[in-house]
This record gives C-alpha cells, structure tokens and sequence, in this order.
C-alpha cells in the first residue's frame, strides 16, 4: 500500500532559503528557520484539510520515532 502525500521542501534558491511545493516557490527568506516556519505551516494547512504531507529539509538528516 502507498500513501500520496504532498512533498514539501526546504531548500537554496535564489541565495536565500525558500519553501518548494509542487514546482512553485513560497516563503523567502534569507533565514533558514523562517523557510522552515513557513513550510511547518502549508503542511499544517494540509494535514488539517485532510491530506497526508512530508516536510523535507534539504542538509538535514531526519529523525523517526518507532
């Protein structure tokens, strides 16, 4: 069984950090954190509406609870 969910990601661009989702860019910002902020929110937005999302980091390694 897979699960469709949305990929969302941190990343460089444009010599900031930015969110990207599906292709578009979102949530400039030359801080890290505040990309982050940002990315933490939209998937808030679409755990809450009801669809599965992933929050990626791009230099971060993740950590899983079992």
């Amino acid at each position: 069984m897979k699960i469709e969910r949305l990929i969302i990601t941190v990343c460089r661009h444009d010599g900031g950090w930015a969110v990207e989702e599906e292709g578009r860019f979102f949530g400039h910002s030359a801080d890290k954190d505040v990309a982050k902020a940002s990315a933490n929110k939209r998937a808030r937005e679409a755990q809450d509406a009801g669809k599965p999302c992933l929050v990626r980091i791009s230099g971060e390694n993740g950590f899983f609870a079992v």
